[in-house]
């Protein structure tokens, strides 16, 4: 198998003459791929020899690499059969090399219909194996998930798949127990179980799973908003931290947002503990701060992740303002979770009410100050006005459940669009003119 097929068929997707000015293979290009790609599929098989389907695997890996190879993959349906099936088998199989390949297929949302088309099962068969203790290649197999669940189609096949799940523990109680649990996995981090449980947060049935009060699903997340070892991990919990606050209906004759308030969760802690550097308040101010935001140390650091820096405040903000009612949950994985957090947290009276006196306004003045990214910036300037304006006019004291009317709506965007261009500009002017640095100085 060495520098057969395999490498011809990388060379036909790769070869200059064989692709044409948009990135697509020409159709010499792609019937010679294709046929070469074809002669991959019995190395790929249960029982081949180990080497050559070692050296099968790594091929496809490198065809998975390219938009054209992509393309051309998604079109052999019993490749991709013959590929999940390896991605699942035990050693010696190249299990790692095809998993790494499904990652890569997985990553473009347009292919994902044939995927699960050659393999309707491959959401449930890689849960398994991302939830299996044992199993080596776990991360790979999450990472697979997370790719695919960023789209609703396979998401709700990975619901079906956590529903279906064997009796005696939710599906999703099995997810989140594997997330949370250090060591679950001695030979898998599970980072991407994280992004993975924030995909699923986009639907009902999982925030309803989550925000069960019986259940303190919420409660054992929280403490991975300052997991250190992982961007990937603490976004996707913040991730889904924050659709969990786009409910604000009521349970057990509170609002959920009392309850993420309230001293059974306590959430806000949680969410403004990573935006809090090592500022030194007065003592009048620090008496208004949750304890676990009292004299931190010195050498104390904000997230360091933007996106994850707006994701929280945007989450305290709907506890406080809020969307215009029906706007649903973001649907992919790189939607700004831990700002929105915030911002949700403020969409009602009683939840703007608790995030002004816990001292939120004190920490989010003093990011602002320190904040470089300009859109992000822009977000919190929205959460001070929020907390330090007037409340509004009776029977509209739930932002989320206002209707806002059509024309305002279209302004509203209008200007979010505008102010979106703007800070566009401000950001490449940035970087076409960077500040000067004292010689020996690193960048900040």
């Amino acid at each position: 198998m060495r520098g057969g097929s395999g490498e011809a068929a990388a060379d036909a997707v790769s070869r200059a003459g064989g692709v044409d000015t948009a990135g697509s293979l020409t159709p010499e290009a792609e019937a010679e791929a294709e046929a070469e790609a074809a002669k991959l599929l019995p190395f790929l098989a249960p029982g081949a020899r180990a080497d050559l389907q070692e050296a099968a695997a790594r091929h496809v890996l490198a065809l998975t690499g390219s938009g054209p190879g992509r393309t051309l993959l998604a079109g052999q349906a019993a490749l991709l059969r013959a590929l999940v099936e390896l991605a699942a088998a035990p050693a010696p199989a190249p299990a790692r090399d095809a998993a790494r390949a499904l990652v890569n297929l997985a990553a473009d949302p347009s292919l994902h219909e044939s995927l699960l088309a050659a393999a309707p099962g491959l959401p449930a068969r890689l849960l398994g194996r991302a939830l299996d203790p044992q199993w080596p290649w776990a991360e790979e197999a999450a990472a697979v998930l997370a790719n695919l669940s960023r789209e609703p189609a396979p998401c709700a096949s990975l619901m079906e798949a956590l529903t279906a799940a064997e009796p005696g523990e939710a599906g999703l109680e099995r997810l989140v127990r594997a997330l949370c649990t250090p060591g679950y996995n001695a030979r898998a981090p599970l980072h991407y179980l994280g992004p993975v449980l924030s995909n699923l947060s986009q639907r009902p049935a999982a925030r309803a799973f989550l925000l069960d009060p019986d259940r303190c699903v919420v409660q054992r997340l929280l403490p991975l908003t300052q997991y250190p070892d992982s961007t990937v991990r603490r976004g996707g919990v913040v991730g889904t931290l924050r659709n969990c606050c786009f409910e604000h209906r009521e349970w057990r004759r509170q609002g959920h947002h009392e309850w993420l308030l309230g001293p059974e969760v306590d959430i806000l802690p949680f969410l403004l503990l990573p935006l809090a550097g090592p500022e030194d308040f007065s003592e009048e101010e620090m008496e208004r701060l949750p304890v676990d935001l009292q004299y931190l140390p010195p050498d104390k650091q904000r997230e360091p992740d933007a996106d994850i820096r707006k994701m929280l405040i945007e989450a305290i903000m709907l506890v406080s303002r809020g969307p215009a009612a029906g706007t649903p949950p973001p649907n992919t994985y790189t939607d700004i979770w831990l700002m929105s957090a915030l911002s949700q947290l403020t969409a009602t009276a009683p939840g703007r009410r608790q995030v002004r006196d816990q001292g939120a306004y004190l920490i989010l003045r003093e990011l602002h100050s320190w904040e470089p990214e300009s859109d992000v910036r822009g977000t919190c300037e929205k959460l001070i006005q929020v907390l330090i304006g007037d409340e509004p006019e009776r029977g509209m004291e739930n932002l989320l459940e206002v209707q806002v009317p059509e024309d305002v709506e279209r302004q509203l965007q209008e200007l979010d669009r505008q102010e979106q261009e703007q800070q566009e500009r401000e950001q490449r002017e940035q970087e076409l003119s960077p500040e000067p640095h004292a010689e020996g100085a690193a960048p900040t």
